[in-house]
């Protein structure tokens, strides 16, 4: 069978291992982590340290970009808020992501290659074209992200200064919001995350092949890395601005607490209008975004890649 344009990028790339030891020996014994791991748990694995180490590189921006979705002000006031707040509140919130990313993008990866697999072997000989089975499996796997809801909840209440008061810290967050209100505002703005999940899953991964092909080609580690860091940082940042008023409608519906769970679209709607119907308004941070989704996501993906080649 052809691979598919779906398929992950190592699978495209047989000459990437001997790119990884070229002028030496290899990092790790070949197999010695992915013997532990099994040949599909290293997906989850390298998703997982991916995301770790794009969260404490740009945190201090995503809080800045929060502020922007949040209240609609420009990038040089949110950053006169977080200034405000001091350095000891810079990473304040930084564990909720540190856990919810680290799952999610674990998932991501992880799902999307188990459901590929499953998927693929059910509808064998079926007829059903490969790049449909892997659009369905990276959408479950993007719905299925959205169990960690509460994570992304908890973290958007401790970067909202409004309530650095109440809530200490994430597991005070957790616990007052089960207290008062019961484990339902825990997914408060499941809605649009679930909007948003799937179709940016099915995005991510049918288009990360193609344009990986027309880079031109890697013949180093070092040039892997690059072409894999572009891939990715292209591709977040494209979504990162198609899907931007889904995360401005969570933003604001996750900094309530407490009160009716209004619809995504009434939201969306109340937001509309208090930013006086203008389209670059409503976008207003989506710059900020778009540069943060394309360091994010480059990390995310080269580090990905580098590490599943590696192990």
């Amino acid at each position: 069978m052809a691979v598919s344009t779906m398929d992950t990028e190592s699978a495209r790339t047989p000459q990437s291992q001997a790119a990884l030891t070229k002028g030496g020996s290899a990092r790790l014994p070949p197999g010695a982590l992915s013997a532990r791991l099994g040949s599909d748990g290293r997906h989850y694995f390298c998703g997982s340290v991916a995301a770790l180490t794009n969260i404490c590189v740009t945190f201090p921006l995503q809080k800045i970009l929060f502020r922007q979705q949040l209240h609609g002000v420009m990038m040089t006031e949110a950053a006169r808020q977080i200034r405000r707040d001091g350095l000891s509140n810079l990473y304040r919130g930084l564990l909720p992501p540190l856990l919810q990313k680290s799952f999610t993008v674990g998932m991501m990866f992880g799902l999307y290659e188990d459901f590929s697999r499953v998927l693929l072997n059910q509808f064998i000989g079926s007829g059903v074209p490969d790049l449909v089975t892997r659009s369905f499996a990276a959408a479950l796997a993007g719905t299925a992200e959205a169990v960690l809801t509460p994570f992304e909840r908890v973290q958007t209440l401790l970067q909202d200064h409004r309530h650095q008061q109440r809530f200490n810290n994430t597991l005070h967050t957790f616990r007052t919001l089960k207290a008062e209100y019961g484990m339902r505002e825990w997914y408060r703005g499941l809605v649009p995350i679930l909007l948003r999940n799937g179709p940016s899953n099915v995005l991510f991964f049918g288009l990360r092949g193609p344009i990986k092909e027309h880079l031109p080609e890697a013949k180093s580690w070092e040039g892997h890395l690059v072409n894999d860091f572009v891939c990715g940082g292209v591709l977040g940042a494209f979504l990162g601005i198609m899907f931007y008023p889904l995360n401005v409608v969570k933003s604001r519906t996750q900094s309530q607490v407490g009160g009716p769970f209004q619809p995504w679209r009434q939201v969306l709607l109340t937001v509309w209008r208090e930013r006086g119907g203008s389209v670059p308004k409503l976008f207003r941070g989506a710059h900020l975004n778009y540069h943060r989704s394309l360091l994010s996501w480059g990390i995310i993906n080269a580090t990905y890649e580098y590490l599943l080649k590696l192990i």
